[in-house]
């Protein structure tokens, strides 16, 4: 197999003359080389440490209600600094982690390099997305300084709009400019992948990867807008008055939880579909094999992006919608788990029989399938009502969350963050290390989280900081577990910076993978290409792996 190559833009040699070899990392060392590039990569880099800043953050809202929730009664903090706990925790972790992780470090770099690009569509506006999103996590830091909010992350009316005690206004601003974000960072992807493909690159040749940031950009641009309204509505009530969900003003209460979860259940696989991809990729790479039933992957990415608009009733089950509304809304519910249904079962499929190489990032992929899988499974008992009634508002309903989110999202983003470290780095990490995060946060997560599906099905209500004596020890494990779990996040904290100075440096495909990514230098050039290849084969297939020739215009 070969694959020829054309010269980038009009064909010219003046464009060739300007390509730089040097890799991305060596375009400039300064401060404001950094904070003015254009450069999809360096943007992501940029991305990557706002990120971690967030996720660190969130993380300390995490360990204080975990904390706290140690013993029975209200020993380290009071009620209202609880809920401002618990609140800034799932704002920061949402919205300024969650939400962004994925696409906007791996997307931003990857997508360019896997379509055979050298940029993306909008390289100003890819930067743009950046300092707005800097802005809204200063907004939410503020919002923090100032004394926090008490709400939820969820901003529920009427509490957010008439009788919560802390900086609504100010965090709801937060939330509503990181939405510009997403929007800015969706329709680049939308247009990048439309327009920007390499010669030969068919929508049916490219990386799942890509199908799954295609499927979350669509959801992106039409999701958080609804978000958007429903955030400046608040401030329109409890700033101004006007009767939108006050009943005594002529407004509906239920109003708000019927926008928020139209963007909020999709906005679930808005986490959730990168994660997808990242799986994928490893899976394939690593079992050495195509994707088994690569269409219906892809299909499916674009299947649960669609159904995600229409489950968001399932939320809503107690809260005195339409009996008639609820059974139509648990119909769809069980539906939207078809298409992630066949991901599993075409990711077994692959493995099935395979030579498989049990590096770090395939364990992490792994262990995602694992975690996803159960937090699925239990999302059905969610999606029924007779149960819903049971468990809703429970412990059981935080565990769910969070083996979805922190189990898949986060699992597949530090799969990701190993898988791709060498090509975006150049260097290798110590790969025992890797292996013991792993096993740390597979064991931590289920040590943290699976004790809350106990105490949820026993009774105990979330974001409550008191309660029962006999609740005690399944809150013991879950706080223990919690801790292991620090410590297998904290871990690559430390190994992997230590490989940008001491690691093995990585040759341009050290895991053997098929992407066009792989068969560029690592770290990549700036432009990424001299030549934009011309693609001859089929996605994942092995042949992509071989010596290339580039055949000059």
């Amino acid at each position: 197999m070969t694959a020829t190559s054309t010269d980038p833009g009009t064909g010219t040699g003046a464009a060739r003359a300007a390509f730089d070899p040097r890799p991305y990392t060596a375009a400039g060392h300064t401060l404001r080389s950094w904070l003015t590039t254009t450069d999809h990569k360096r943007v992501a880099i940029l991305y990557l440490i706002a990120i971690t800043g967030f996720f660190a953050l969130g993380a300390v809202g995490a360990v204080l209600v975990r904390l706290e929730l140690a013993t029975p009664r209200p020993d380290l903090l009071s009620a209202e600094t609880y809920n401002r706990a618990f609140t800034m925790h799932g704002i920061v972790m949402v919205w300024f982690f969650l939400i962004p992780s994925i696409p906007n470090v791996f997307g931003n770099f990857l997508i360019p390099l896997m379509i055979g690009a050298r940029d993306l569509a909008f390289p100003r506006l890819n930067l743009l997305s950046w300092y707005i999103y800097v802005l809204a996590g200063l907004f939410t830091v503020v919002t923090l300084v100032k004394g926090g909010v008490d709400t939820g992350w969820t901003f529920y009316t009427p509490l957010s709009t008439q009788f919560a005690n802390g900086h609504v206004l100010l965090a709801a601003a937060g939330v509503f400019t990181a939405g510009f974000s997403s929007i800015l960072t969706g329709l680049n992807f939308i247009v990048t992948i439309h327009t920007m493909r390499a010669p030969g690159m068919t929508w049916f040749r490219l990386p799942i990867f890509v199908w799954s940031h295609y499927a979350t950009s669509i959801l992106l641009v039409l999701a958080t807008p609804v978000l958007a309204m429903a955030l400046i509505l608040i401030v329109a009530e409890r700033g101004f008055g006007v009767g939108i969900f006050d009943p005594r003003l002529g407004g509906d209460p239920l109003l708000f939880q019927h926008l928020f979860w139209f963007y909020s259940h999709p906005a679930v696989y808005i986490m959730v579909l990168p994660a997808m991809g990242v799986v994928t990729e490893l899976i394939s790479t690593f079992a050495g094999r195509a994707v088994f039933g690569y269409r219906f992957v892809a299909y499916a990415s674009l299947a649960i992006a669609a159904l995600g608009f229409l489950v968001w009733g399932h939320h809503m089950f107690v809260s005195g919608q339409s009996m008639y509304a609820s059974v139509v809304f648990s119909f769809l519910s069980f539906l939207v788990a078809v298409p992630s249904a066949v991901k599993v079962y075409n990711w077994a499929a692959t493995l099935y029989r395979a030579e498989i190489r049990f590096t770090a990032p395939l364990l992490y992929g792994l262990s995602f399938i694992g975690l996803f899988v159960f937090g699925g499974l239990t999302g059905l008992i969610l999606a029924s009502l007779a149960l819903d009634v049971h468990a809703h508002d429970t412990t059981f309903v935080v565990a769910h969350f969070h083996y979805i989110m922190v189990g898949g999202a986060v699992t597949a983003y530090l799969g990701a963050m190993h898988f791709w470290w060498p090509k975006i780095t150049g260097r290798l990490y110590p790969d025992a290390l890797a292996k013991l995060s792993v096993l740390l946060l597979y064991v931590g997560f289920n040590l943290t989280f699976f004790p809350q599906y106990i105490l949820g099905w026993l009774g105990m209500p979330r974001r409550y900081h008191e309660y029962p004596a006999e609740f005690q020890v399944w809150h013991l494990l879950s706080t223990a577990g919690a801790g292991l779990l620090a410590f297998a996040y904290l871990l690559p904290l430390v190994y992997l910076p230590w490989s940008l100075r001491w690691g093995q440096r990585a040759g341009p495909n050290p895991w053997g993978a098929t992407g066009l990514e792989w068969r560029v230098p690592s770290p990549p050039p700036t432009h990424n290409f001299d030549r934009i290849p011309t693609v001859t084969w089929e996605a994942y297939t092995p042949e992509a792996t071989a010596e290339t020739k580039d055949t000059p215009p």
